[in-house]
């Protein structure tokens, strides 16, 4: 088991897919959420889901909700909370990203480095900015994107000391943003059973 917390950020406003993501079915789980909380939890020793409100999951987790009431949807205040809350450096991953697995995981683990911010995957579609260890040395950062509204996780990780680590197989970081994708997905992982 990987002792280092694992949080899985599902306080999205999922615009682009028209209904909240977290809670699509996915497998035998009633929610994409509760398939992401089961799986990683074989393989991290304390998992978190990060969320606006747990009162909209039905099912028995440990979460870290934002700590102030916000309409921003963006993860800059979850990420806040997560550190406030932990206190500690954590793998951070996207709920709608089903198929990063233990394998990636591990890498991205053993390249980080005590010196970096952040060591993050990267594709060739680009980086993967909710897929990888983020260090407690971001958060002002953190606190000063919030406070100047500014939301890109992607300028915080290019104007921090960040560690982008290249993978090759970019189906398996696949996210769930558009219904057709979510679509993909159901097949994905009825064929890889």
């Amino acid at each position: 088991m990987i002792d280092i917390p694992c949080v899985i950020f599902a306080g999205g406003k999922s615009s682009r897919m028209g209904e909240d993501k977290s809670l699509l079915s996915f497998g035998e789980y009633t929610t994409l959420t509760e398939f992401q909380y089961s799986r990683l939890n074989k393989i991290f020793s304390s998992v978190y889901i990060s969320c606006k409100e747990k009162s909209k999951f039905n099912f028995d987790a440990q979460f870290i909700e934002d700590a102030a009431t916000s309409s921003t949807y963006a993860p800059t205040l979850g990420f806040i909370s997560a550190f406030e809350y932990l206190e500690q450096t954590f793998f951070a991953i996207s709920v709608d990203s089903p198929f990063v697995d233990e394998g990636i995981i591990k890498k991205l683990l053993s390249l980080d480095r005590e010196t970096d911010d952040a060591t993050i995957a990267k594709t060739e579609e680009g980086m993967q900015p909710l897929c990888g260890v983020y260090h407690s040395t971001l958060l002002p950062a953190f606190k000063d994107m919030l406070t100047k509204e500014r939301h890109k996780l992607g300028f915080l990780l290019k104007n921090s000391k960040t560690q982008f680590v290249d993978f090759q197989d970019t189906e398996k970081f696949l996210n769930l943003n558009h219904p057709h994708e979510y679509q993909k997905a159901l097949v994905i992982n009825t064929t890889s059973l």
